[in-house]
């Protein structure tokens, strides 16, 4: 097994994601909070402002627990998500390699991250669908749904495995080419990153740390406009958008402008850096000790 193999890529990638929804949920709450809020009648405030407002709103009426409604979710399905997407990204690096360690293009590594995109998806929209209903409750007096599980269920009852896969486009559409970013930029700044004569494994964890980091803020500038989609899309009552996205963005053009596609953008990229620092840590630690359990059971087998 190489040090790069789709296995251990599975397994670290779960490790990552755990990580990340850890570190970044209180700001993901901020920006679905943001992103999905109504339009305010002509002469009427908006329900937020900006994300400090918004921060200080949700602080006041639900409490610190107020930041992390949704996160079982995520939590429970990132293994699995964050798993398969490393995975796949390793894939997408395997059928374009003749050996395993042979170095690929900028262009390559972007293409095995669009990979990794396409196999996340369909893991990852249902539960996109359940964290944003959940995010948008303001009140647990009328909260709509109990949890993740009270929430999967009203949805399967009132439409079927249609309504809990809702927004499955608009996150594909999201995710590919943000995926391609992502992987793409990391690889770059750690083969950067790395001094002359050494190599990726000499990395320290603050380089480390730096490379996640900014990997995350570049998927996010590439993920933003159709993340706006997205979350309108899912959060909105059936029938609202008949066309699906096509019709979320017709109405956003018409009625808010091209600007509306950068709403949550203050806390999205806030959260990238330290959320997917933490991710890339994570999985580069657990590769690490993936590779010297390897080693350790071929010295004594």
């Amino acid at each position: 097994m190489s040090d790069t193999s789709p296995t251990k890529g599975f397994i670290s990638g779960g490790v990552g994601g755990v990580c990340l929804v850890l570190t970044g949920h209180p700001l993901d709450t901020m920006k679905v909070r943001l992103q999905t809020m109504p339009r305010p009648a002509p002469g009427q405030a908006p329900i937020y402002t900006g994300t400090i407002d918004c921060a200080r709103k949700i602080f006041l009426k639900e409490g610190p627990r107020g930041f992390y409604k949704g996160m079982a979710a995520p939590l429970v399905g990132v293994t699995p998500i964050f798993a398969i997407s490393f995975f796949g990204f390793n894939v997408g690096k395997a059928i374009q390699q003749s050996k395993p360690d042979d170095p690929l293009s900028y262009p390559q590594l972007f293409g095995a991250g669009m990979v990794a995109g396409v196999f996340s998806t369909l893991v990852m929209a249902p539960g996109e669908r359940i964290k944003c209903l959940l995010q948008i409750q303001q009140s647990a007096a009328t909260a709509k749904y109990a949890g993740p599980v009270d929430c999967a269920k009203q949805l399967y009852r009132e439409g079927g495995i249609r309504s809990i896969y809702k927004g499955t486009m608009a996150t594909f559409l999201r995710d590919v080419p943000a995926s391609g970013m992502y992987f793409m930029s990391y690889e770059w700044l750690q083969q950067i990153l790395t001094p002359e004569g050494q190599s990726r494994k000499d990395l320290s964890a603050l380089r480390t740390l730096f490379a996640g980091g900014m990997a995350g803020v570049f998927n996010w500038l590439v993920a933003i406009p159709p993340d706006v989609l997205k979350s309108r899309l899912q959060t909105a009552p059936e029938g609202t958008y008949p066309n699906g996205i096509r019709s979320v963005f017709a109405q956003l053009m018409r009625e808010e402008g091209i600007f509306a596609l950068y709403k949550g953008v203050t806390p999205v990229m806030l959260r990238a850096f330290p959320a997917n620092a933490a991710c890339f840590l994570g999985y580069e630690m657990s590769m690490k000790f993936l590779n010297w359990a390897e080693q350790e059971m071929r010295t004594r087998f």
